[in-house]
């Protein structure tokens, strides 16, 4: 027994002797390497002609037509001397980037070892330990390319730069080179830009903001991202505090002064389509480009973007936001356009002025929008069976202490479930939410691509709730492209300041979210909103497609619709949720909407709808005012002696006793005819609604026009 334990500490010293001296021959190995490379360094010459030395060239963002939508030229630059910078902006930059500056010789042999070890252990590059020296030296000498041997230059230029220049020129360079957003190099145009002042007039708080903007610039926008920059800012003043450069005091000031910037931004970039060109470095960022290679690496960037489609947009959004009186600052318009086949983005306004207000209302604001959601609530219900000519009782409801009533008070009795929607009926979409359920309506708008808070209850088929107008859009996309959702995207491709490809877009992402006949279905109700509903103003002479919105008193107005080929959105309202004085979805909206998807439309002359033909029944042609149906008024002659106006609310309750079913729809009768040809679902899942043939179309008797939605 002994014996064996003695052979088993023999085996165990062995294997600890053997590895020893593996580590031994790996750090004898690694020192000769730091050795030779340290000889290397020292044999290295000084740069010549080091002041006559220019930045890289810089990224180019190009629409599909190749027209530069966007460059990171520096327009104006003002250089500054190294005196004439605030020490307290000198000190946070140090902190923040380089605490081991006035240290090191080009790079931080300590931080390389922290930086080495933090990616071994995470598996990927997750940490980087670029100095100030080495970010200088990338924007003057090498491309933004993530490799190692553009990272063994960088050392080496790194310590060649040290050797050339002092500490404190290297560091004047840098403040004067540096990337800092909305187009600007440095820390004199960043003051300007930013907060409209000279540098030795900025705040403590607002010192810290453009020193943590280099990392991520346009992450920490306070243009477009205030609340982000706040945090970076706090983080930098911290730093500064744990370094001894600003005492307890002077960082709890700093951390409770509010940010306040500069209200008109000059701009020192070429951008034409700036909204649109946010929307792409923030892709290009999720792609895993970094901000200094898109900003400093001389990068080609093909886009998306149809040039003349976006010129009109934005001719469109000014001049009818004009022609309305909506001219304040805080009167806004947001218009977002993309293909619901290809996912490929046209066009992208997200405000009527930039330089005015960079805050994004495509993808950013969630504003309400009102009757534009209630098309989910008809596709749920035709996911479970309704036919688009199937009735809808469209007269007074009470539903526990809620009483949704009509835009105008208005009620026209029984009607298809395709003129419901196309003159946007609150109460038919009520009953129809009752009947499907709530959590089936969230679930439909989910799978569609609403990405908002919505809460479980009966108002969400009214468009209570806030929603993005880009998820608005991506949603209508599916009933264009056969009940596929396609995720858009602005990025094509983007090649290395040598012309080499480095990224190519494979294509759409596609999902199935509805089925064909579901598509179909909607899309016919949809074309009769603006053939003779309230999208009439969005007419563009060919099939079309879409909803209005309008919320309460006014505060919000929508046009969502769509072409065969082109699903485009639109948003009007007040920064500030002011009312708009009678603006609706089928007035500013709809103009705009049409007078876009006009010309946009020509680029696809012979674009029909790929959908079964659905045929409804209507007792009496409407040859002479095709608009006949829609100008009832309060009274409508129902065929009984009865009219709207003598209608009186019911509940739920009392219509289950009355029909015996839901309420919802009339009760089918035996002597009924047979059902109308319509699209078919073959889902063997789906109940079917229990209804009625259609009647014929109420007789109008009178009344006021109907309103616009």
């Amino acid at each position: 027994m002994l014996k064996s334990r003695g052979k088993k500490s023999k085996k165990k010293g062995g294997k600890r002797n053997f590895l020893f001296y593996l580590l031994l021959v790996f750090l004898s190995a690694a020192a000769a390497a730091i050795a030779a490379f340290n000889l290397y360094l020292a044999s290295l010459p000084p740069i010549s002609n080091f002041e006559d030395i220019k930045p890289n060239p810089v990224t180019s963002i190009y629409s599909s037509d190749g027209e530069i939508i966007k460059t990171f030229t520096v327009f104006k630059f003002e250089k500054i001397s190294i005196t004439e910078i605030p020490e307290n902006l000198i000190k946070a930059v140090i902190a923040t980037e380089d605490k081991n500056f006035y240290k090191h010789r080009g790079f931080d042999t300590f931080g390389l070892v922290r930086s080495v070890l933090a990616n071994i252990q995470a598996g990927s590059l997750k940490q980087g330990a670029s100095t100030i020296t080495q970010q200088l030296a990338r924007v003057l000498f090498l491309s933004n390319e993530r490799t190692f041997d553009r990272k063994i230059k960088e050392l080496i230029i790194a310590h060649r730069i040290e050797k050339t220049i002092s500490k404190d020129e290297i560091l004047e360079m840098y403040l004067n080179a540096v990337y800092l957003g909305s187009g600007t190099y440095g820390v004199l145009s960043a003051s300007q830009t930013y907060f409209d002042k000279p540098l030795n007039e900025l705040t403590l708080a607002e010192i810290a903001l453009i020193a943590g903007l280099p990392q991520a610039p346009s992450v920490y926008s306070p243009f477009q991202n205030p609340d982000l920059a706040v945090k970076r800012r706090d983080q930098v003043l911290k730093r500064m505090h744990k370094m001894g450069y600003i005492n307890k005091q002077q960082y709890n000031s700093a951390l409770n002064e509010k940010l306040s910037l500069n209200q008109k931004p000059r701009t020192y970039s070429y951008n034409k389509a700036p909204y649109f060109v946010d929307f792409v470095l923030n892709e290009l960022e999720s792609l895993g480009f970094k901000e200094d290679e898109i900003t400093q690496g001389g990068l080609k960037v093909y886009t998306t973007l149809d040039m003349k489609s976006q010129d009109i947009a934005q001719n469109a959004v000014v001049s009818q936001l004009k022609a309305w009186g909506l001219t304040r600052d805080v009167s806004q318009a947001a218009l977002f356009s993309f293909s619901p086949t290809t996912g490929r983005i046209y066009a992208y306004i997200g405000g009527k002025n930039y330089e005015k207000s960079q805050y994004d209302r495509v993808t950013n604001a969630i504003r309400p929008p009102g009757s534009s959601f209630k098309p989910f609530v008809y596709t749920t219900a035709m996911q479970q069976g309704l036919r688009v000519d199937d009735i809808l009782e469209d007269r007074p409801i009470v539903s526990a202490n809620w009483s949704p009533r009509n835009y105008g008070n208005k009620f026209r009795g029984p009607i298809p479930a395709w003129l419901a929607l196309a003159v946007s009926s609150n109460v038919c979409a009520v009953r129809l939410i009752q009947k499907t359920g709530v959590d089936a309506v969230i679930s439909t708008a989910r799978e569609l691509g609403i990405t908002t808070k919505l809460q479980h209850d009966q108002t969400i088929a009214l468009g209570s709730n806030g929603v993005k107008l880009y998820d608005m859009v991506v949603a209508y996309g599916a009933y264009a492209n056969g009940g596929f959702k396609v995720r858009p995207f602005a990025v094509e491709r983007v090649e290395n300041s040598r012309g080499v490809v480095i990224y190519e877009s494979s294509g759409p992402k596609i999902v199935k979210v509805i089925s064909f006949d579901t598509a179909a279905g909607m899309t016919y109700m949809l074309r009769k909103v603006i053939e003779m509903g309230t999208g009439r103003a969005a007419d563009i002479g060919r099939a079309a497609a879409g909803k209005t919105g309008t919320t309460d008193n006014y505060k919000d107005a929508w046009f969502v619709g769509y072409t065969p080929n082109i699903v485009t959105g639109v948003w009007v309202g007040n920064d500030n949720n002011a009312q708009m004085g009678g603006v609706t979805g089928g007035t500013v909206p709809a103009k705009i909407w049409q007078a876009y998807m006009k010309a946009a439309s020509e680029n696809f002359p012979d674009a029909v709808f790929d959908y079964p033909e659905i045929k409804t029944q209507a007792s009496e042609p409407i040859d002479d005012d095709p608009q006949e149906i829609l100008e009832s008024g309060e009274v409508i002659d129902l065929g009984n002696g009865a009219t709207s106006a003598q209608q009186k609310p019911v509940t739920i309750e009392q219509e289950d006793k009355q029909d015996g079913k839901s309420g919802l729809f009339r009760k089918k009768d035996k002597s009924d005819s047979p059902p109308l040809p319509s699209v078919q679902d073959n889902s063997s899942a789906k109940k079917p609604f229990d209804v009625q043939e259609a009647p014929p179309v109420p007789t109008v008797v009178g009344g006021p026009p109907l309103p616009t939605d």
